[in-house]
C-alpha cells in the first residue's frame, strides 16, 4: 500500500509559490530548509519530492519546504539573498551569477543529459538549426537555463543573437502555444516537460537540436559557498537524502509510490495520470548518467569548460572565470554514494 504523507502549503512573502512540509517535519529537533525550483512542476524536481514523501529528508533531520519561482535567475537570487539553502538552477545561470560575484556552487547533476531542446511545430518547414536564421525563438523566461542552452546551440551554427535571430519571452504552456499560433515565434527553447505539455495540449512539436548537444547537462542542485564552508553537514545531509530519492525513482518497482508523491507535491500534474506518467518517464530519462551504470549526480569537468566557452562566445559573461572549478563540486555526491552504497 502506498503511504501518503501529508503536506502543508506555505509561501515566502517575497517568493510566492507553492510550499510543502513533510508531516514528520513537525517533530522537535528538525531543521527547516527551503528549496527553490524554477517552475511549479513537481516532476521536474522529482528526487526532492520523493525524498520528502519517502521521509529521506526527515531521516536526515531536515524539514524541507519547496518554493516555486520563475526561472533560474530568480532561484539564484533567492539563494544569494538567504531566502533558501538549496535550489535547482541551470549551469549557464550559475556561471553567469559567479561572473557577477555571486558565490553559487553546483553540487548535484540532476539532469545529466540535456533537458532542453529547440522545438518547432511539427508541420514547420524548418528542419534544422540553420533554418532558424532570421526567426524569433520563444523562451519560457528571460534569463532561465533554456535561454543559455539555445544560445549555445545557435552559436555553434555561427549565429549571433540580435543579428541572425532574436529571443522573445513568451512563458510556457498556454502562452507558448498561443505564441506559435499567432506567428510570434518560429521555434521555442523548451525543457523536456515544456515539450511534453505542448504536445499534450495539441500543439505538436518536434526537436531540431543537433544530437551533439545532448552532453550539455541541464539544471542541477546548487547552494551557496558560505553554506558549504560553514554548514558542511547540512549539505552532506541534503545530498544523501536527494540521492536516495533519485535512486528510488529510477527503480520501476517504486513507480506507483513515486507518482503518488509527485501528485501530492503538485496535484494539478496528478489530475491526468496518463500524462503525469508519460512526463515522469521523459524527465526521469534525462537524469540517467551518461555513462551507463555510473554514479548519480556526478558532473563532467569537460562539459563545464564547454558551458563556459559558450557563455563567453555568446557574451553572457565577459570572459572565463578566474577559477571555474569553484563553480561546482563532486565531493558531496562522491561522499553520498559511498555512504549509501558502501
Amino acid at each position: 500500500m502506498i503511504t501518503r504523507r501529508s503536506f502543508t502549503a506555505s509561501a515566502l512573502a517575497s517568493v510566492p509559490a507553492l510550499g510543502l512540509l513533510g508531516r514528520r517535519g513537525w517533530a522537535q529537533g528538525m531543521r527547516d530548509v527551503t528549496f527553490v525550483q524554477p517552475s511549479p512542476s513537481a516532476i521536474n524536481s522529482f528526487p526532492v519530492f520523493i525524498a520528502i514523501g519517502e521521509g529521506y529528508f526527515a531521516d536526515e533531520g531536515l524539514n524541507v519546504r519547496v518554493e516555486a519561482i520563475n526561472g533560474s535567475g530568480a532561484v539564484l537570487q533567492a539563494l544569494s539573498a538567504g531566502q533558501a539553502q538549496f535550489g535547482r538552477p541551470g549551469p549557464g545561470p550559475v556561471l553567469a551569477a559567479r561572473s557577477r560575484g555571486v558565490d553559487a556552487v553546483a553540487i548535484y547533476n540532476v539532469a545529466a543529459r540535456s533537458n532542453f531542446g529547440i522545438v518547432v511545430q511539427d508541420g514547420s518547414d524548418i528542419q534544422g538549426v540553420e533554418g532558424l536564421r532570421g526567426t524569433v525563438i520563444g523562451t519560457g523566461t528571460a534569463d532561465g537555463a533554456e535561454v543559455g542552452f539555445a544560445r549555445n546551440v545557435l552559436n555553434g551554427s555561427g549565429m549571433v543573437e540580435g543579428t541572425d535571430y532574436t529571443f522573445l519571452t513568451v512563458g510556457d504552456g498556454g502562452p507558448a502555444t498561443a505564441a506559435f499560433l499567432n506567428g510570434e515565434i518560429s521555434a521555442y527553447s523548451a525543457s523536456t516537460a515544456d515539450a511534453a505539455i505542448l504536445n499534450q495540449r495539441g500543439m505538436a512539436v518536434r526537436d531540431i537540436t543537433p544530437p551533439e548537444f545532448a552532453r550539455f547537462f541541464g539544471n542541477g542542485i546548487a547552494t551557496m559557498g558560505d553554506i558549504i564552508r560553514n554548514d558542511r553537514g547540512l549539505v552532506e545531509a541534503w545530498v544523501r537524502a536527494h540521492m536516495r530519492g533519485h535512486a528510488f525513482a529510477l527503480d520501476d518497482a517504486n513507480r506507483e509510490a513515486a507518482l503518488a508523491h509527485l501528485a501530492a507535491g503538485n496535484p494539478q500534474e496528478g489530475e491526468d495520470r496518463e500524462f503525469q506518467s508519460a512526463l515522469f518517464d521523459a524527465v526521469r530519462s534525462k537524469t540517467l548518467p551518461v555513462e551507463e551504470g555510473g554514479p548519480l549526480g556526478l558532473y563532467p569537468a569537460e562539459v563545464w569548460e564547454e558551458w563556459q566557452a559558450s557563455l563567453v562566445a555568446g557574451g553572457e559573461i565577459p570572459g572565463p572565470l578566474d577559477d571555474l572549478s569553484a563553480a561546482w563540486t563532486n565531493d558531496f555526491v562522491i561522499a553520498a554514494n559511498a555512504a549509501i552504497n558502501g
